[in-house]
């Protein structure tokens, strides 16, 4: 099995650090989502594992070998990085077969890529009248050209419609149930907890995070216990005492951190509380992630200034 190996990875550019040190590895079998915020170093750790850019010192390797040596890329990993990187003049058939043709692989190859990236009805269309979303289909077709081993792809949702989400995630998990390694790079948070086995998370270029999704989200966000009821303030009282810390949150709900739904049901039982509504939440992606990479944001949003009175 093939495995793509980053140990003490660093790239300087113009006097500042962009990637820091990095180390980790991306095993066969999972798909490994790669996150962080816009300018924590993900496309250019990208760049250098595909020797697109060179580092100031460490190494990337994939199944132990610089991958700038490998004779016929594509047969080995799969990458989509740029959307747009496809000559406009050409038809998606044509573009896809110069590849082809130049990693020495079998031109039918071509069809059947274009086939399962619902391109086969615009393959003699040229690139420029796609739309973000079909060349974003062509780039997924590209990579799938060689049949690799590892997959490489950066934003690949990105101007996907829904059904070309759905592809895109079903297509991920089926090649790492293939035993294939796969390295998705996403800001969708939703997307990313749908297919993501592993997650690795960057910041400002360093490594905040190696772990599995669910030890992630765990380790971060407590699970909770939502409930509703009519006589909140009894309620508060009695979990007060049972060592609970219940929170209401003015919309006629509470919520319970750490707790199980079935010790909150014995409790509101034995002192005759109604509850109308209860359920357990377990914490999600997008929380932990805010959680682990506040302060870690190159380019951060500010809240907009409160409207002057007139």
């Amino acid at each position: 099995m093939t495995s793509i190996d980053v140990h003490d990875l660093t790239k300087d550019r113009g006097g500042t650090r962009v990637v820091d040190r990095l180390t980790f590895s991306v095993r066969p079998g999972r798909v490994t989502g790669f996150l962080g915020p816009n300018g924590a170093g993900k496309s250019t750790t990208l760049r250098l594992i595909l020797g697109l850019d060179r580092p100031t010192s460490g190494s990337a390797t994939i199944g132990g070998h610089p991958f700038a040596g490998v004779g016929q890329p594509l047969r080995t990993v799969g990458a989509l990085l740029e959307a747009q990187a496809a000559h406009g003049a050409r038809t998606a058939h044509s573009h896809l077969l110069a590849l082809a043709a130049s990693n020495r692989i079998p031109a039918g190859r071509v069809g059947e890529v274009l086939e399962e990236a619902g391109l086969a009805s615009v393959a003699d269309r040229r690139i420029r009248t796609f739309s973000l979303g079909m060349r974003q289909r062509l780039g997924l077709a590209g990579a799938l050209l060689g049949d690799p081993e590892v997959l490489l792809l950066d934003e690949p949702f990105n101007g996907l419609d829904p059904e070309g989400i759905a592809w895109t995630r079903q297509l991920v998990r089926r090649l790492a149930g293939e035993g294939r390694t796969v390295l998705v790079s996403s800001h969708l948070m939703t997307e990313t907890a749908a297919f993501a086995d592993h997650l690795i998370v960057l910041g400002r270029g360093r490594l905040l995070a190696d772990a599995p999704l669910r030890e992630f989200i765990d380790a971060r966000i407590r699970p909770r216990v939502r409930l509703r009821t009519s006589e909140g303030a009894r309620l508060s009282t009695v979990l007060l005492a049972g060592g609970f810390t219940p929170q209401e949150s003015g919309d006629g709900y509470w919520t319970v951190p750490g707790a199980q739904p079935d010790e909150i049901g014995r409790l509101a039982a034995r002192e005759g509380i109604p509850l109308l509504e209860l359920a357990h939440e377990e914490g999600t992606l997008e929380e932990a992630y805010f959680d682990l990479t506040e302060g870690e944001a190159a380019y951060a949003s500010r809240p907009a200034p409160a409207a002057r009175e007139v």
